[in-house]
């Protein structure tokens, strides 16, 4: 039965309408398809997307690094170790100057093999949104960083990895979870900062006046956020507050 036979039976009632319509049917060799995309742009991956790929992406680089360098990346995360005197301060250094320069080649690459969506998207540049004050940027960044960098602590906890050896821990794993969760939650905020080196990055290569108006938030409250987790972690779970309290004490009553 033709298709105009079951068109006309449609019509007069015999054969129930269809509630739906077949695409027509694509091109035998459709040759002109490797000469262009589609009308229809893509519209990107949305913030959900964009918070997938840094967890992910964390997750990979934390998991690759972690054996040579300990899997830092973030100069907020060396700053927190440090000031849990986890790494000395000539290493901070060189690993945060490292991260500010991987960073700043990694936007340079992407500026130059994807130069339309890099214009389209501003350089990627962290900048506080119109919709929030910059106290709310800070407020972001800082437990952003806080969540970040106490993930961090706790995962890589000797006195945890030995108590619940039973129970084996991929490191990386959590920290990735972290960076995801801070993506969802800090976006639409700041493009989330949370790593002074990516903010400093595409501010080098944009170099325009709006890439640097907000860089001290990307610097100062990560870095607050960073101290702040080093502290709650290493004074407050570790003890480190009581262990010093009790050490001051018995050296009181000694004297």
């Amino acid at each position: 039965m033709g298709h105009d036979e079951i068109e006309e039976m449609e019509q007069i009632g015999e054969v129930p309408k269809k509630d739906y319509h077949d695409p027509p049917p694509a091109p035998f060799f459709g040759l002109d398809e490797l000469n262009h995309i589609g009308e229809d742009e893509c519209g990107g991956v949305g913030v959900l997307g964009i918070a997938w790929a840094f967890g992910v992406m964390i997750f990979i680089l934390v998991y690759c690094t972690a054996g040579i360098s300990g899997g830092h990346i973030n100069p907020a995360v060396t700053f927190g170790l440090f000031l849990a005197r986890k790494v000395s301060l000539p290493r901070a250094v060189l690993y945060i100057v490292a991260q500010c320069l991987g960073a700043t080649v990694g936007v340079a690459l992407v500026k130059a093999s994807q130069p339309t969506y890099y214009d389209q998207y501003g350089g990627g540049i962290n900048s506080v949104s119109d919709s929030f004050s910059k106290l709310d940027a800070y407020a972001a960044e800082i437990m952003g960083t806080f969540f970040l960098v106490y993930t961090v602590f706790s995962a890589t906890d000797p006195k945890r990895n030995a108590r619940d050896s039973h129970i084996p821990i991929l490191a990386p794993l959590p920290i990735g979870f972290a960076v995801f969760m801070v993506h969802l939650a800090t976006i639409p905020i700041t493009g989330t900062g949370i790593n002074p080196a990516r903010s400093f990055g595409a501010a080098v290569v944009h170099n325009k006046a709006k890439a640097w108006e907000d860089m001290g938030i990307f610097w100062f409250g990560p870095f607050i956020g960073a101290a702040f987790a080093a502290v709650y972690h290493q004074f407050v779970l570790r003890g480190g507050a009581a262990r010093a309290y009790g050490s001051i004490r018995s050296h009181t009553t000694s004297v």
